[in-house]
């Protein structure tokens, strides 16, 4: 199961918070094959998270996707790292949204009473609705906790330099 949830722009320019939603795997959006796995065997577990932002026209903007993967063994994590993707929209003009700066990593890689994978990803637009470059910027903050007993925490944050009605942000895991 995936566990995801929308963030929209009301008319009044505040965020409206949707409903938390458990779906299942093939009906989430931004998840990965094999995403909320364990070997249970080797004892790996692997989650991707989604971090997106829409436009009122239901086109991507800019996203941010985490995949974690941790060992645990002895009530330890053994080993743990991170991969991260990023996905922006562009314009047929050679304008649209950029990269500007992407990273990744873990806090504690081996031998962890529990880890913290994290991803970053900061996107400027310069485009048809502002030529200058200076209006619209978005920065994602994807982290996910990483538990010695398989379970894991996921949150995120973005920030908009400026924003629109209808701009719509999801978030989730699986």
């Amino acid at each position: 199961m995936a566990v995801q949830q929308a963030v929209s722009i009301g008319v009044d320019c505040r965020p409206r918070l949707g409903e938390v939603r458990l779906t299942p795997l093939g009906r989430a959006g931004g998840t990965a094959a094999g995403a909320g796995t364990k070997d249970t065997e080797s004892g790996w577990h692997r989650l991707s998270s989604w971090n997106e932002m829409y436009d009122c026209c239901h086109i991507r903007m800019t996203a941010l996707y985490l995949t974690s993967h941790w060992a645990t063994e002895g009530g330890r994590v053994v080993s743990a790292g991170a991969d991260a993707t990023q996905q922006w929209n562009r314009e047929p003009w050679d304008a649209g949204w950029s990269r500007k700066s992407a990273t990744e990593g873990v806090d504690c890689a081996t031998g962890c009473p529990a880890s913290r994978s994290e991803a970053h990803a900061d996107f400027t637009y310069r485009g048809i609705f502002d030529a200058t470059g200076a209006w619209y910027a978005n920065t994602h903050h994807s982290y996910v906790d990483l538990k010695a007993d398989g379970t894991a925490f996921c949150h995120f944050e973005v920030n908009l330099r400026h924003t629109f009605i209808g701009w719509n942000w999801q978030r989730g895991c699986a």
